[in-house]
């Protein structure tokens, strides 16, 4: 079993305690798709779950292909790890290896903390943010390897008024895009609250050739900006959220071989189930949400976004 190096909280932003049974899986998807974004380096919900059952309980709704994201050191070193086989019992490497793929970074508010603070989320002492990200690089080198990311800027857990905290981040996101260019890698974009100044650091820096908005949340408008950049736009369970008309228009102005799918799990569980545990297998119902936005078939929605996904990953997943 694997032993995750994160956990969620058990209680919601806003202080209630979480509903943490899953949920019902969904009715399988009519093709196959890869979760191009999600966090297996946490644990949530009832029960003790490791890597081998979410990549088996997503493979059964037809979501062939998981992509982990670890987003500070810890969490990067073992998503290393388990690239090279550990972390995974013996019988289950060889079907988890052909469905698991991972990425990694320094994420932009544990940027602030390596330049700013020089501790993490645990008080633990910090390395510099040059060390860290020569480790990320290292890191990244890694067999299954396949992305960048996320990395990007969060005016809304680091206020971008603090100059110090504003340009820990647009340093680290820098550095980043340097990277994804050395390596050849796409690059995952975290962008919260911050949707201009994303904008303003890949003019001036020169965005990498694949570049995804991971868990895109902007509107319309901001969509065409970005596909103007030649960016391709990740949408998550957010999509699926009755007060998020804005990202479903933002979907339909979006080509659908820009399109991708997430899971940013175990977070932004879909509806109905919004806030309790999420994990692959509820992909089905954010492709639904595209395929009425994009008034395509599901059938046809999952073959634009698989081929997408291919594409810019060199990943392809399990057939079938």
């Amino acid at each position: 079993m694997t032993k995750a190096v994160n956990s969620r909280s058990a209680t919601a932003e806003t202080g209630h305690h979480r509903d943490l049974s899953w949920p019902e899986p969904p009715e399988a998807l009519p093709g196959a798709v890869i979760d191009n974004h999600a966090h297996l380096d946490f644990s949530d919900g009832e029960g003790s779950h490791g890597i081998e059952e979410h990549v088996a309980w997503a493979d059964r709704v037809g979501v062939r292909g998981i992509i982990t994201i670890g987003c500070d050191l810890p969490s990067a070193r073992w998503t290393a790890e388990v690239m090279r086989g550990e972390h995974v019992a013996e019988e289950h490497r060889a079907f988890v290896r052909e469905r698991l793929r991972g990425g990694c970074s320094i994420h932009p508010n544990d940027a602030v903390n390596h330049v700013v603070t020089g501790t993490g989320r645990s008080g633990e002492e910090l390395c510099s943010l040059d060390e860290a990200i020569a480790e990320i690089s290292e890191l990244l080198d890694t067999p299954g390897m396949v992305t960048v990311g996320e990395t990007g800027l969060d005016w809304f857990r680091t206020s971008k008024k603090k100059p110090e905290k504003r340009n820990a981040q647009i340093q680290s996101f820098r550095m980043h895009i340097a990277l994804a260019k050395e390596k050849g890698l796409p690059m995952q974009i975290h962008d919260r609250d911050a949707h201009r100044d994303v904008l303003d650091v890949l003019d001036a820096e020169g965005a990498p050739e694949r570049t995804v908005f991971h868990c895109f949340s902007g509107d319309a408008e901001f969509a065409r900006e970005a596909l103007e950049r030649g960016a391709y736009l990740s949408f998550s369970g957010t999509s699926t959220f009755k007060n998020a008309a804005y990202l479903r228009e933002a979907l339909a102005v979006t080509p659908l071989n820009r399109i991708m799918v997430e899971t940013d799990a175990p977070f932004l569980t879909p509806e109905p189930y919004r806030g309790r545990p999420n994990s692959s297998y509820l992909i089905p119902h954010t492709m639904r949400v595209i395929a009425e936005a994009k008034g395509v078939s599901l059938e046809e929605a999952c073959a634009g976004v698989l081929a997408t996904e291919r594409d810019v990953y060199g990943f392809a997943g399990a057939e079938g």
